[in-house]
């Protein structure tokens, strides 16, 4: 794994090859270390020329040692499809993350057993949602399940910090880089689930901003 670790990085970054191009990609090459390495000619069988011209100019420029070295220093864990930790559940859907950025202590999550749940809903919830979603995630917490959610504002928010408040295990799934608090507003949630067992996960490279259609893809 930790020989094909740079290429998915590499993918991951590449505007333009999203999951479903990458599989494309996987398929042809049979390896990812092929796909990425693969020459012009060799790439014009499986890429349009629109993409294949980004993808050259990218890997091109594309520094992955420092990458990763960014990562070491930001703490920030990389989960390939290779990997053993690799939710089993999110290999089988259609368009698998190229690979997931992880903030905060793997250590005590295995999410192929452990019992997740996802707590979403609306940003501006009346009193009675609010009462409600305190109360649900309660008794999910004292049941043993791990509260998974987006760290939105509202019902987002109201999840993560039931679930701290009962020492349970949550999930944070950010629709940007995990190294960027979105939103800012929930720095001190972000701090909350990061440093107290819980975890921060993306698809997206470390720095990238929220952009209306990555939701989207976070929400699958």
């Amino acid at each position: 794994m930790e020989k094909t670790l740079p290429y998915y990085v590499a993918f991951s970054h590449c505007l333009g090859i999203g999951p479903i191009t990458f599989n494309v990609l996987l398929k042809h090459f049979e390896t990812v270390e092929k796909a990425y390495n693969a020459t012009e000619k060799e790439l014009k069988k499986v890429l349009g020329s629109g993409i294949l011209g980004r993808f050259l100019k990218f890997r091109n420029a594309f520094n992955v040692e420092e990458k990763l070295y960014q990562f070491k220093e930001k703490k920030i864990t990389v989960l390939t499809r290779e990997d053993e930790r690799f939710p089993q559940q999110l290999r089988e859907i259609s368009d698998p993350p190229i690979c997931l950025y992880v903030k905060g202590n793997l250590d005590g999550f295995d999410f192929d057993k452990d019992y997740l749940l996802s707590v979403v809903g609306t940003r501006k919830p009346t009193s009675y949602g609010q009462q409600i979603t305190r109360k649900l995630v309660a008794g999910l917490s004292a049941a043993g399940f791990v509260i998974v959610s987006g760290m939105a504002m509202g019902i987002d928010t109201i999840a993560h910090q039931t679930a701290l408040e009962y020492d349970t295990k949550t999930v944070a799934i950010l629709g940007c880089g995990v190294d960027i608090v979105y939103p800012s507003i929930n720095q001190k949630l972000y701090d909350a689930i990061v440093g107290g067992g819980g975890i921060v996960v993306s698809e997206f490279p470390p720095g990238m901003a929220t952009l209306p259609g990555l939701f989207i893809a976070r929400n699958r």
